[in-house]
């Protein structure tokens, strides 16, 4: 090749490879126009639209899993002061109201008294231990009465095993029978079974069988259940008795905390029900006194509205008030010592300052007949008959 041809052929080739670059830019340009085309769709992100991604690439460890790692080797002391500077909102298990930490002389302090439920309930009563008391078991009752007395009360007592304690053990349903009839015998409660459970059912709140009062007798029992809970309201009328439970005279499920619940002697518990009684003399069984008086179904006004005197505050458990005896009370703020008059003593019917007057008591068959005599001679006397003429004499 001659020395002139060669730069003219190298020329020639440079000149041809800047045309085809020129030819297929533009087709280049076209082909990624027409597949970006093909992809192009409408997107539209709501707004803040991955704002929780963003905190988690921010803060990375710190979600609850992240915080559970970071706490899990802390001691007690160092969570407690975790925990207390935390911002995050947290349930108080006790149910106080804001506040309450501070004490304000210029408004009256909000203790925010209720009723815990469920997990709750449960943490709240496992946080109070049982007392470390002997359970002294109490003697029988055995239900002496007419027949339809001992229907009735069999009825009732077969109700509150029912609808308190139908799908517990057999011991759980005895306890609650052992619970009405420790009432029965109670001077703070109704002398009769069918009182005793339906005590304050006629209150919107406050009934002592929550069945009695929350609509669950609209629903009728399963017959074979309902044999079931007979039995043992049958075996407790005729004498068994529950020694798990003593002398326990209030109870409430484990996923239940009633404010009530401290101010007792926490016994045992039975199936899923936590049984109590008394605190003091007035929960052994030498202070169930009271005698069954029959009347099953004359449920009174003062019993369907009744509370229970012990947790509403109505009785004071070292001032029951027996005859001859003297009580201290205090009245808006004014302290005073009565006495108690005897019932059969001359001062029971005279009103005298200072002595408290019994309940009056009903009176016997014997004074019935005396008074209705005195009044058929009163009638005689005033339609001019001869008192003396026909009736019989009036023992002095």
């Amino acid at each position: 090749m001659s020395p002139i041809a060669g730069p003219l052929l190298a020329r020639a080739q440079r000149s041809l490879g800047h045309r085809l670059t020129a030819l297929l830019r533009p087709l280049s340009l076209l082909a990624a126009s027409l597949v970006l085309a093909g992809c192009l769709t409408t997107y539209d992100r709501p707004l803040n639209a991955g704002r929780a991604e963003g905190l988690a690439t921010v803060a990375r460890s710190l979600s609850d899993v992240g915080l559970q790692r970071l706490t899990a080797d802390m001691d007690p002391a160092m969570l407690a002061l975790a925990r207390r500077h935390d911002p995050a909102p947290r349930k108080d298990y006790w149910g106080r109201v804001p506040g309450w930490e501070t004490y304000d002389l210029a408004t009256l302090p909000t203790l925010g008294f209720g009723t815990a439920f469920d997990m709750a309930a449960r943490e709240i009563n496992a946080f109070k231990p049982f007392a470390d008391l002997p359970i002294n078991p109490m003697e029988p009752f055995i239900l002496r009465a007419s027949r339809q007395d001992q229907a009735q009360a069999l009825r009732c007592l077969s109700q509150a095993i029912y609808y308190e304690a139908a799908r517990e053990p057999r011991e759980g349903q005895r306890a609650v029978a052992q619970v009405v009839l420790n009432r029965v015998r109670h001077p703070a409660y109704p002398n009769s079974v069918c009182g005793v459970v339906f005590q304050g059912s006629a209150r919107s709140t406050g009934c002592q069988f929550s069945f009695t009062c929350d609509g669950s007798l609209t629903w009728a029992p399963e017959p074979g259940l309902w044999r079931q809970v007979e039995a043992v309201a049958r075996e407790a009328l005729e004498g068994f008795v529950e020694t798990g439970v003593g002398s326990a005279t209030h109870y409430h499920a484990d996923y239940v905390a009633p404010y009530w619940a401290p101010t007792l002697v926490k016994m045992t518990k039975v199936g899923a029900h936590i049984f109590y009684r008394w605190t003091g003399p007035m929960g052994e069984p030498p202070a169930f006194t009271s005698r069954y008086v029959g009347g099953e179904e004359n449920l009174s006004v003062a019993i369907l509205g009744g509370v229970d005197a012990r947790t509403q505050g109505l009785f004071n458990a070292g001032q029951a008030l027996a005859p001859g005896r003297k009580v201290t009370l205090a009245l808006a703020g004014e302290v005073r010592t009565y006495e108690v008059a005897e019932p059969g003593s001359g001062e029971a019917g005279t009103r005298l300052a200072g002595v408290l007057q019994p309940t009056r008591r009903q009176p016997t068959p014997e004074e019935v007949r005396q008074i209705n005599e005195r009044l058929a001679q009163v009638e005689a006397e005033l339609n001019g008959a001869d008192p003396d003429v026909g009736l019989p004499p009036i023992a002095p």
